[in-house]
């Protein structure tokens, strides 16, 4: 038995963040209903990537939406409002990434619903929070990286800020939301009331920068400077971060210098081998470092320095990856069912409990495909 088997959630987000949230919930076992608009349902039914489709929806919408239902809705009619009124009362979980005041403006924001349904836990995902100058901003994930300096730690040094180069705000907030929700649960199970979880990218943003936003807290209030070779993290010494060597790439993290010296036969290093010099001369560090790889192939180094028990690893691109014994044995793919037979392989549930796997069966569902089943 899965552990949130008999959870219902109602699902109103769109796009990536709530709609992944809710998500989790279902690979956990909850019975998730999207709440969609009668034409043309979830925004990202319509957002096409890489152009790829499955039958008349995105890949991508059932990418973030598998294992749910649908429930087709026009939330700016007052019978339909009445009817998922109805459904909220019998609902554990629901989720909403509008702007704020919207879920209110239609009748469904958190001091009318907890009315409704006490025990409700209720979700609100947004950009920057309720209050405040950039409310109304669109919540998006590039942007709320850029407004938190977020582009500033990747890339070298005088290059310019490099966003992430995947929707990590989106997933992390979307988790941040999932965090909320299940302390949530547990607390209603000893005091019968539900609550409200809010999340927003900028908040989601900033604590993922928790270990760097705090030093920069504590210290002299200047942005703290990337490594102009090799950047992987801007408080750490070298020779952390990637390096080219004359086949590909290979990533070295924390490693004494002199060692490294003598297992890379790199007499250049010794000189610099002083560890607490190994911050502040990162740079002339690693510029040796690269030179010195690219003269031989990755499994050279590896070859040296593994069996050392140094950390490292060849950088791999995502069709050598699934070609290792290590991804194999994570069985990370599963294939799922769509509406319409057709058959879409994607990720599985990372979290493993009591030693089984969260898997699925079905995609994302066919707009309004339960409809009748919930709301009549």
């Amino acid at each position: 038995m899965l552990p949130l088997e008999d959870i219902k959630v109602l699902d109103f987000a769109q796009f990536l963040a709530g709609p992944m949230a809710a998500t989790r919930l279902a690979d956990m076992g909850a019975e998730v209903i999207k709440i969609e608009r009668p034409q043309g349902g979830d925004l990202c039914r319509s957002l096409v990537i890489s152009d790829q489709k499955l039958g008349s929806d995105s890949l991508l919408f059932h990418t973030i939406n598998r294992n749910k239902k649908s429930v087709a809705a026009d939330l700016k009619d007052a019978a339909d409002i009445e009817k998922i009124k109805t459904l909220i009362a019998t609902a554990d979980v629901m989720i909403h990434n509008f702007r704020p005041g919207v879920m209110e403006r239609i009748g469904l924001g958190w001091d009318v619903v907890q009315k409704i349904n006490p025990r409700l836990i209720y979700g609100a995902v947004t950009g920057y929070g309720t209050t405040g100058p950039w409310v109304g901003k669109p919540g998006q994930d590039l942007l709320a990286q850029s407004l938190t300096g977020m582009p500033w730690l990747s890339g070298d040094e005088g290059q310019p800020p490099v966003p992430t180069g995947f929707a990590v705000l989106d997933i992390a907030c979307g988790n941040h939301l999932v965090q909320g929700i299940l302390a949530t649960l547990l607390r209603r199970g000893k005091t019968g009331r539900g609550g409200l979880v809010e999340v927003d990218l900028l908040s989601s943003s900033i604590d993922m920068q928790f270990e760097l936003f705090t030093s920069f807290l504590n210290g002299d209030g200047s942005m703290p400077s990337r490594s102009q070779v090799s950047n992987a993290n801007l408080s750490v010494a070298a020779p952390y971060g990637i390096y080219a060597c004359s086949d590909g790439y290979l990533a070295i993290a924390m490693s004494p210098i002199a060692v490294l010296a003598e297992l890379l036969d790199c007499p250049a290093l010794v000189p610099l081998s002083d560890p607490d010099k190994a911050f502040a001369l990162r740079d002339e560090i690693k510029a040796i470092v690269r030179d010195h790889l690219l003269s031989q192939p990755i499994q050279h180094w590896l070859n040296r320095l593994v069996p050392a028990d140094i950390w490292c690893a060849e950088v791999l691109d995502w069709p050598t990856l699934i070609e290792t014994q290590g991804f194999a044995a994570l069985d990370m793919v599963q294939d799922i069912s769509l509406p319409d037979d057709s058959v879409l392989r994607t990720t599985r549930c990372p979290i493993r409990i009591d030693g089984e796997r969260a898997v699925v069966s079905s995609g994302g569902p066919a707009l309004g495909a339960d409809t009748d089943t919930f709301l009549k």
